[in-house]
């Protein structure tokens, strides 16, 4: 009995031992354990990525050949390390920093040892690269810059980090990902699939040739080439126009949300960070910290928006009934309170209706009309969340749900903001008067002024803005041909569009004029503070300029936000009008106005905060603002006045 026990269960284990090993080699045939086999080496078969045209179809963006030396760390053998690094170019300290690094991250699995080497770096390394064991040479594509503009727009690639790699498994040591731009946006579209390569290795780490005859090697997919709605031509023209400038440009084609010229300055040239120079130019741009390449200002910036704000508040009161087109308000110089003057103005003619209030940029008009917005309700918050909701209906306050790889969302007040800084029911529409005229709390990206006046355009409805047009091979994102409805009825749009069109017949503008193009437009100067030593500081305002053109079915929305440029029609204005000239014609008939923008820059007004000279700062008139209070001691006295100018 025992020996028959004996011999069942010698029999029983001889059994399982051959089942688990039939399931191991026989039926579980998970390509997925190969990864893990260190006696399989992985080799892997980078696709060709997608090209990226302009909207005519130019080329922007290809590939050109890159060559990287590969090692796995325990396959490293002794060698003669000072030829080597020699023929690298890097000293031994390189050497063993990179080799330490990568056999931290894995001492079995391939990493990058010097990346994107020239061909003829390439050239001289492979006729000697089988003398260092445990090192080879892959080789991949490389970003070939077609032209030197539309860095911000473009984007680049660069190596991913361990944060990458342990979020996403399509990445390993030295894969490349888009950082920026339509790159980083459409990273996964234009990246394709790469192949892989099992090599089987004997005893001694010799390849014997493909693993089981390559069934489980996979060919790269290409990348899909794309087309994007930037205008090369138009994007080009604007960056010299903004040279020796800060600030940022953006067009929008209004019946389609496409963006056509997406400028942010300064800029650089894209072909900077391409190849084995990237790292040390990029930590360049990277820490400029006065003049900030790297900082989109066409999207990221959030500045107050001026007077191009106003129109909005025309259109609110005329939906919410507080205002008529005939309404007129005087201006003494400034909007009263009583005795004492709330906000300052120009000069110009009085009184005004809404159309002449648009043109001459009133700020006593726009007060009058702000004020009847909020005090049409008993409660200053429920006015003030009516007045909120309709300017986020435009697209302002908030994320635009767009395909551009970074922004912001601005700021809109409504009732919960001044609850907190004053208490509830302890303010009024006087307290906040600033918002009026595009100052105060209100902040916006050129962006979101640029779809606004795109929304303007087509008479209260905009198309999210985006920068993909086509994918080779599929469909772009059905939110871009949906159009977003504002909360303004249509019959109100066309006063305001004259306004706008009066602006530049005989008001703030009327200098811009563009012959055969009827462009309707808004000026704007913000104040321009920063912190100086610790101490607030007042520079140099900004120059701010939104537009549309034609007046009937326009074809180009655009907002230009020059820092420093002191008042509207200065810098932005013109700037503006060239940018649709060039779009609409092709060409420049107002070659004064270019003369004039191209020979003109800032720089001495850059340079100001460190060399102790004193701003530009218009003392005319002048708008006392009561801030929110940012300390208790500021809520117990319940206002605060600063000044602040007029903003035409």
């Amino acid at each position: 009995m025992r020996k028959l026990l004996l011999t069942s269960i010698v029999f029983s284990v001889g059994l399982i031992f051959i089942a688990r090993l039939f399931y191991l080699q026989v039926y579980n045939q998970d390509t997925y354990s190969l990864y893990d086999d260190n006696a399989i080496r992985k080799v892997y078969d980078y696709p060709k990525r997608g090209y990226v045209y302009d909207r005519n179809g130019k080329l922007l963006v290809a590939n050109q050949p890159s060559y990287d030396v590969m090692f796995i760390p325990r396959e490293v053998k002794p060698l003669d390390t000072l030829e080597f690094c020699s023929l690298l170019r890097i000293t031994k300290e390189d050497f063993n920093r990179i080799y330490d690094k990568a056999y931290i991250y894995s001492p079995r699995l391939p990493s990058v040892f010097i990346p994107q080497l020239s061909r003829e770096e390439y050239a001289v390394l492979q006729e000697k690269i089988r003398k260092f064991q445990g090192f080879y040479i892959q080789k991949r594509s490389l970003r070939d810059y077609q032209t030197t503009i539309g860095a911000n727009v473009l984007g680049d690639i660069g190596e991913v980090n361990n944060a990458i790699i342990d979020n996403n498994p399509y990445y390993n040591m030295g894969d490349l990902i888009g950082k920026q731009g339509v790159e980083k946006t459409y990273e996964e579209i234009l990246r394709g699939v790469k192949g892989i390569k099992f090599i089987q290795k004997d005893r001694f780490n010799r390849d014997l040739g493909p693993y089981k005859d390559g069934i489980y090697d996979t060919l790269p997919k290409a990348g899909h080439d794309i087309t994007i709605t930037i205008d090369a031509v138009l994007q080009e023209y604007g960056e010299l126009l903004m040279q020796n400038k800060r600030g940022g440009i953006i067009a929008i084609e209004p019946s389609s949300g496409e963006i056509l010229a997406m400028v942010s300055a300064p800029t650089y040239n894209p072909n900077l960070l391409v190849g084995r120079q990237r790292s040390a130019n990029f930590s360049k741009l990277y820490n400029d910290s006065i003049a900030k390449p790297l900082f989109d200002r066409g999207l990221q910036a959030q500045y107050p928006p001026g007077s191009p704000f106003k129109v909005l508040n025309a259109l609110i009161g005329l939906q919410e009934q507080v205002v008529t087109t005939d309404d007129q308000f005087g201006c003494r110089m400034g909007y009263y309170v009583g005795s004492r003057r709330l906000t300052g103005c120009h000069s110009h003619s009085s009184p005004l209706a809404m159309n002449g209030g648009i043109a001459q940029s009133c700020n006593a008009y726009f007060a009058n009309v702000y004020r009847r917005i909020i005090d049409k309700h008993k409660d200053a918050g429920d006015g003030m969340d009516v007045w909120s909701n309709h300017v986020k209906s435009f697209g302002l306050g908030n994320y635009l749900n767009n395909d551009l790889a970074v922004g912001q969302k601005g700021r809109i007040p409504d009732a919960a903001f001044y609850d907190k800084w004053y208490g509830k029911d302890k303010w009024a529409s006087t307290y906040i008067i600033s918002n009026a005229i595009g100052q105060g709390e209100v902040e916006a990206t050129p962006i979101q002024l640029a779809n606004m006046v795109a929304a303007i355009g087509n008479r209260g409805y905009y198309f999210t803005p985006h920068i993909i047009k086509n994918i080779e091979g599929e469909k772009i994102d059905s939110k871009y041909i949906t159009p977003n409805y504002t909360t303004i009825d249509k019959q109100y749009f066309e006063p305001v569009v004259q306004g706008m069109f009066d602006v530049y017949n005989h008001g703030t503008a009327s200098t811009l004029q563009v012959p055969g193009i009827e462009i309707c437009g808004k000026t704007g100067t913000a104040e321009n503070f920063v912190r100086i030593n610790g101490v607030k500081t007042q520079l140099t305002d900004h120059s701010i300029f939104v537009a549309f053109a034609p007046k009937d079915n326009p074809k180009i929305a655009i907002a230009v936000f020059v820092e420093n440029g002191y008042w509207g029609s200065r810098f932005a204005g013109r700037i503006a009008s060239l940018m649709i000239e060039k779009y609409i014609k092709g060409e420049i008939t107002r070659k004064d106005m270019e003369t004039w923008i191209l020979t003109h820059g800032l720089e001495t007004e850059y340079s100001k905060p460190y060399s102790g000279k004193p701003f530009t700062i218009n003392k005319g008139a002048t708008i006392d603002i009561v801030e929110p209070p940012k300390t208790d001691k500021d809520l117990k006295k319940n206002s605060v006045n600063v000044k602040a100018k007029t903003t035409n």
